[in-house]
């Protein structure tokens, strides 16, 4: 990773060991712990990173510093992920000053094993630190995705350094499209807190920025309306792109010959995107990126123990936690007997926000039948005409 300016140098690491991320997303290629380094009469770090990468983090901060000595940590976020190498720090360095909100420093006393509180500098929205040509301005962003979170834009060489936002998954030496990862990562990560993401890009519209440095992820330096914007989209919970996931959660394989049915004829009907996603092997996290990008979805289950199959109800429940809205939505169900998907699946949908549920609900009785493709017919032009 090349450094942002002659005074403003890339210190973080990748980590390609992590299988998965936060213990729960799946991280083909890895992650960065981003941290910066500003050399000015004030030498200041920004953020540190995990403690599996603590010692490569710090060779990197060694070379970058030479003969200095940090003046101050700015803590922009306590996850482990990024103050997982605070306490080694201030050992390592005793006079450095750790700057931080209110409750930055309430977090801090939880995870760390020393008393750092006399060293402590607490800042307040839009307060300032110089550090000689370079000055820092900190803007509160709680709730994206901690209620700690602070970004920091330095007024010099205009480069907002943004937490969490504007972050992706993958290691920086990884070749690949910015949106997937990054749309991934928001809708899993921060996804439930779209409208504290909008007040800080609101804060951010005020600004003029020319340099983006997020803690995952690229430095981004060029096209920055075209990041701005994703976020500004995803963060209002508006669809993507006009498309049709089909999510299918299905046992012995029925359910999805009756997702795949639906989906060749939603395709000859017209439809512009068509996703099949099979909730019991796919990624989670990818079927909700998913979710959030289109504005149509069908979810076609069996049913389950007089209730719908767990893995549908568990993506389910990722939804509402997710806040998942403003989406157009059909209903496939399953049954042998007793047929209960649907309404446990219509249930939970209801309880989101501005959900159109079209009808009619397709029933299949544990096999797609000839009489079945009627009702397929009438549920794709329901979902393609609404």
């Amino acid at each position: 990773m090349s450094n942002i300016s002659e005074q403003i140098r890339y210190i973080g690491v990748d980590d390609r060991d992590i299988d998965l991320f936060e213990s729960q997303y799946v991280v083909p290629n890895g992650i960065s712990y981003n941290s910066y380094l500003i050399l000015d009469e004030h030498v200041t770090v920004m953020d540190t990173v995990d403690a599996r990468k603590t010692q490569d983090w710090l060779r990197n901060l060694q070379e970058a510093l030479g003969e200095r000595t940090p003046d101050y940590l700015i803590v922009s976020h306590m996850e482990p992920d990024h103050s997982g190498s605070i306490q080694i720090l201030a050992e390592q360095y005793p006079n450095m000053k750790l700057v931080g909100n209110a409750k930055t420093f309430t977090l801090m006393k939880q995870f760390l094993s020393v008393d750092l509180s006399d060293r402590m500098v607490t800042v307040q929205e839009g307060e300032t630190l110089s550090l000689g040509t370079h000055v820092l301005q900190f803007f509160m962003a709680p709730m994206v995705h901690w209620p700690e979170v602070m970004v920091s834009y330095e007024q010099t060489e205009k480069v907002l350094f943004s937490a969490d936002a504007f972050g992706k998954f993958g290691a920086l030496d990884t070749e690949e499209d910015w949106a997937c990862e990054a749309r991934r990562y928001y809708f899993n990560i921060v996804g439930k807190y779209g409208g504290p993401a909008s007040a800080l890009l609101k804060k951010a519209a005020g600004l003029e920025i020319q340099v983006i440095c997020p803690l995952h992820g690229p430095i981004l330096k060029e096209n920055l309306e075209y990041y701005i914007g994703k976020y500004q989209t995803w963060s209002s919970y508006q669809p993507e792109d006009e498309g049709i996931l089909i999510a299918y959660a299905s046992i012995h394989g029925n359910t999805a010959k009756a997702a795949r049915a639906l989906a060749d004829l939603l395709e000859a009907k017209g439809a512009k995107k068509v996703v099949v996603s099979d909730l019991a092997r796919e990624d989670m996290a990818e079927v909700i990126e998913d979710a959030f990008r289109y504005d149509k979805m069908v979810l076609a289950a069996a049913s389950y123990d007089a209730g719908v199959f767990p893995c549908m109800e568990s993506f389910l429940a990722h939804l509402k936690s997710k806040a998942y809205q403003n989406r157009t939505v059909g209903l496939l169900e399953n049954g042998s007997w007793a047929p209960s998907a649907g309404k446990v699946m219509r249930a939970a949908l209801e309880e989101m926000k501005n959900i159109t549920i079209v009808e009619p609900m397709v029933t299949i009785r544990s096999s797609l039948k000839p009489e079945d493709q009627s009702h397929l017919e009438a549920l794709a032009d329901a979902v393609l005409q609404a």
